[in-house]
């Protein structure tokens, strides 16, 4: 298996970067290598949107971040034995090695386990994401059997003590020098064994449902934002609470807008004679039209401002605002006539030389003197 890369690496940011810088640099790349902006590349940028995910989610967590900056991966990876805090993975694991030598022995764990945390990918369109909505969403979840209330077991009967470990739920084995623990393969360290079990579940305690669930989406929400559903995750084992269920907001591609944090911005095409005399546009907004004045000999590229037209964002702070980036558009499909009319005119402004177009005129000079250092 391929080492995993450096967290701080993927989001790009300093060891030492604060939790701000974090949360911006993952906002910034989650937009940069998201795959509907990745068509072309859209398996490769997929793996790197998650990478950065994943990476977000453990540097954004004080506890999994200590874990992570001490232990590095195997801080944080459940299958190493990691965990928020995760000091105290390692000394578990020192102890199954040496706490029977030292005569510390390990006690009876406790079988109860924490059901596993959920997540859900919600499609939101950006006014969805911008003013809140609530959404219905159905999610397939292990929930505790009522049947057998959890524990099986058929109706009736109950779960008898393990033989292997005798309710321990780990068995000792020695391995040389070391007497090490491990979890009991008969009953996966419940301690317990299941002689009739229960014919809903078939013995795991849990049946598969479809949840229907209601969401609020606050306004304001991102690509990239969580909303927790507590005890809306699967269900424990042998009595343990009921894990989470992560809402993922993923906000779709506007036909007319593009959001970057507070702020929105698109492109606005004006016509060769709205920008040559000025004039006054209908431009849209999330909140209904507003009107734009255009000023004589707008150039393409010109950024028009609309404060406040913008996001307000989830988590507090100022409206953003609209920006317009002006667009003028060559005229085409011309009839003769207005081929001639247009003719006439360049005729009539090549007269005037740098005054009616001096960034054509101060490119070309530039041009000009590139050529002559070359050649002199």
């Amino acid at each position: 298996m391929a080492a995993k890369e450096d967290f701080y690496k993927l989001l790009e940011v300093d060891r030492n970067a604060s939790e701000a810088e974090i949360k911006k640099s993952y906002r910034r790349m989650a937009m940069k290598f998201h795959p509907d902006r990745n068509k072309d590349n859209q398996e490769e940028a997929e793996k790197k949107f998650k990478q950065i995910k994943e990476a977000y989610e453990i540097l954004s967590d004080p506890k999994k971040r200590t874990a992570y900056d001490q232990f590095g991966h195997a801080g944080v990876d459940p299958s190493m034995g990691g965990r928020a805090g995760g000091a105290d993975n390692f000394s578990d694991i020192f102890g199954d090695v040496f706490g029977d030598i030292f005569g510390g022995g390990r006690q009876q764990r406790s079988s109860a386990q924490r059901g596993a945390d959920l997540r859900y990918n919600l499609e939101l369109t950006l006014e969805e994401a911008v003013s809140g909505t609530e959404a219905t969403v159905k999610v397939p979840v292990l929930v505790t059997c009522v049947e057998c209330n959890g524990s099986g077991a058929k109706k009736g009967s109950t779960p008898v003590t393990c033989t292997t470990c005798h309710g321990h739920g780990q068995v000792r084995m020695q391995q040389g020098f070391f007497s090490v623990q491990q979890t009991c393969p008969t009953c996966r360290g419940a301690g317990k064994h299941i002689k009739d079990p229960c014919p809903k579940c078939y013995g795991q305690g849990r049946v598969q449902e479809t949840k229907t669930l209601s969401v609020k989406v606050p306004p304001g929400v991102d690509t990239g934002d969580r909303i927790r559903l507590s005890g809306e995750g699967e269900a424990g084992l042998n009595g343990g609470p009921t894990g989470d269920l992560y809402v993922q907001v993923q906000v779709k591609e506007h036909d007319i807008f593009t959001r970057d944090g507070a702020n929105l911005y698109c492109e606005m095409p004006i016509s060769f004679p709205t920008a040559c005399l000025g004039g006054e546009l209908e431009v849209p907004t999330l909140d209904g039209k507003v009107k734009l004045k255009i000023p004589v000999e707008t150039q393409t590229g010109k950024l028009f401002r609309l404060r406040g037209k913008g996001v307000k964002p989830v988590r507090g702070g100022i409206v953003g605002d609209l920006l317009c980036r002006v667009q003028v558009e060559t005229p085409i499909h011309l009839t003769k006539e207005q081929k001639a009319l247009i003719e006439s005119l360049g005729a009539s402004l090549s007269g005037g030389g740098k005054h009616h177009s001096p960034q054509e005129h101060g490119w070309m000079d530039g041009v000009k003197n590139f050529f002559d250092k070359l050649t002199g």
